[in-house]
């Protein structure tokens, strides 16, 4: 099963596929050389497969916990300043996603969107100390009964050059589902209230609407 983002590409990179194998065939004479060839094709073929798959999962919603909005790696554990919202201070997480993990991005709290923009800028690598403020990234509050108003931030970075972002100002929205979508990898920052409870730690795997990342 495949994302609703991926179809283009993926009928693009098919018809590419068939082309350049035809070609390869009845132009490369050498074997060797025709079987490399191959090789590249399917495995660029299998990555962006990969890359746009849209695992069936069990999603159990619970607005006391806050959900990793993606797959990735937590990278980032601390107190900041968050500077276009909330002006004060947050607990931010950040979940970092490599090219081969799901790219959905998913509310990690059901509630009303209260805040939603779209901000263009720069592509530095995702972990940048600064790509949170400088590079394209898109904002969006959804606002709980439980949590009061969580920020989450879709970051692109250095391959990442396409954010999607669903959330609109005043929707009602459904923990777990889908936000938005970031093409080519990057990572994603969630800002929650000072007494939440952090449930996950530094370098941890995590799955988006699977992982709990904090509780009340």
């Amino acid at each position: 099963m495949f994302h609703k983002e991926g179809f283009k590409i993926i009928t693009v990179t098919f018809l590419i596929f068939a082309i350049l194998s035809l070609s390869t065939k009845y132009l490369v004479e050498n074997n060797w050389v025709e079987k490399g060839i191959l090789i590249i094709l399917f495995i660029f073929l299998f990555l962006i497969l990969q890359f746009f798959r849209n695992p069936k999962r069990n999603f159990k919603l619970n607005n006391k916990e806050i959900l990793s909005p993606v797959d990735g790696k937590v990278v980032v554990i601390e107190e900041v300043f968050e500077k276009e919202y909330f002006k004060d201070k947050r607990l931010q997480v950040s979940v970092f996603m490599s090219p081969l993990n799901v790219h959905i991005t998913r509310y990690p709290i059901g509630g009303n969107v209260v805040f939603s923009k779209y901000h263009p800028g720069k592509f530095l690598v995702a972990w940048h100390p600064k790509s949170s403020e400088e590079n394209e990234r898109t904002t969006v509050v959804v606002k709980s009964t439980e949590f009061g108003e969580v920020l989450h931030r879709q970051i692109a970075g250095a391959v990442a050059r396409r954010i999607v972002n669903y959330a609109e100002e005043g929707q009602d929205v459904v923990q777990a589902s889908d936000s938005g979508f970031i093409k080519f990898g990057s990572r994603v920052d969630i800002f929650l209230p000072l007494e939440t409870k952090i449930n996950v730690s530094l370098n941890q795997k995590v799955q988006g609407g699977i992982t709990v990342l904090a509780e009340k």
